[in-house]
């Protein structure tokens, strides 16, 4: 597919490709433009993933591979999955999401007051693989597997990608996925063979919202160069900088409550330099993997002719 794609991409016109780019910013712009209206006046950061990544991507992997979630959650942590080499047709089985991080830290919650890390992940399953129904999960499964309700499809039409968070760090470090596989005679779509599964998963609050704007869980930086004339302390527990430069207007940086202040007033800065420490402690990762999906048939066929090779070699002896 991403060969056809590019291969049609090539045969286009540079104008041709300008319009489209224009159309699809506009289009981009126009859907955060409408997100920001209903969710920037009382944002809820700890609760806002996978929320905002639904609204904004009709998919939640990018063309280059990379996981939109790291748009906004910028710092890089490990995530793990397992998932069986190989899985019979209209099977149930376990894929095991693993997100391992320092229990004993805390993270700047969005009052700026610290608290337990919340977790999330999105899980891309092959088509035709989606969470199983409840009724065809195993019992000795369900108890691993917890609550049904933590699972929602990333779209009415694509049930094979799963969302789930966020959820209580302490608790879900380790998720279990009830996963169905499809079955290639009742399903023209699906068919034998090796497919790819992609995982992304997230511990922590982001550090930038979908509208471009920093949450207070990222380090603030100044502006403009200049001396800090003023600190002044806001009344949400943040903090009013002003920077003097040597000739023009004075400029004001705001820092949201959460964030360590690194500077002091006297203090002569550059723009782009830090002005709060990194109150981070979270990140994302991303992990692919492979699964076969094998028939029964196949299987016996292969036994059998093992079967015949080894009795051949045992008559010829």
């Amino acid at each position: 597919m991403n060969a056809t794609f590019w291969s049609r991409v090539a045969q286009r016109s540079p104008q041709i490709l300008q319009r489209q780019i224009l159309r699809r910013s506009i289009l981009a712009v126009v859907a955060i433009a409408l997100l920001c209206l209903g969710t920037v006046s009382s944002p809820q950061p700890a609760q806002a993933y996978p929320f905002w990544a639904q609204q904004n991507y009709a998919s939640p992997r990018e063309a280059t591979g990379r996981i939109v979630c790291a748009n906004c959650h910028l710092a890089a942590k490990p995530a793990e999955i397992e998932v069986p080499q190989a899985v019979l047709p209209d099977t149930v089985f376990k894929a095991v999401v693993k997100i391992p991080y320092d229990t004993s830290v805390q993270q700047v919650l969005g009052n700026g007051e610290k608290g337990p890390l919340n977790v999330g992940a999105v899980l891309m399953l092959p088509d035709g693989f989606k969470i199983a129904p409840e009724d065809r999960i195993p019992e000795e499964m369900k108890e691993e597997v917890g609550p049904s309700y933590l699972f929602q499809p990333y779209s009415e039409t694509q049930d094979n990608i799963v969302l789930v968070g966020p959820l209580p760090g302490e608790q879900y470090q380790e998720i279990v996925f009830p996963v169905l596989s499809p079955n290639p005679a009742a399903d023209r779509n699906a068919h034998f063979g090796k497919y790819s599964v992609h995982l992304g998963a997230n511990r922590g609050r982001g550090q930038v919202y979908p509208t471009g704007e920093k949450s207070n869980n990222a380090v603030f930086n100044a502006s403009a160069t200049g001396t800090i004339s003023e600190i002044a302390k806001s009344d949400d527990g943040g903090y009013q900088i002003t920077i003097q430069p040597k000739d023009g207007d004075a400029v004001v940086e705001t820092v949201l409550p959460g964030p360590e202040l690194i500077v002091a007033e006297g203090a002569d800065v550059v723009a782009g330099e830090a002005l709060t420490s990194n109150p981070n402690v979270g990140g994302f990762g991303q992990k692919d993997a492979e699964i076969v999906l094998q028939s029964s048939g196949r299987i016996k066929g292969l036994i059998a002719f093992m079967a015949a090779i080894t009795l051949s070699q045992i008559l010829l002896v």
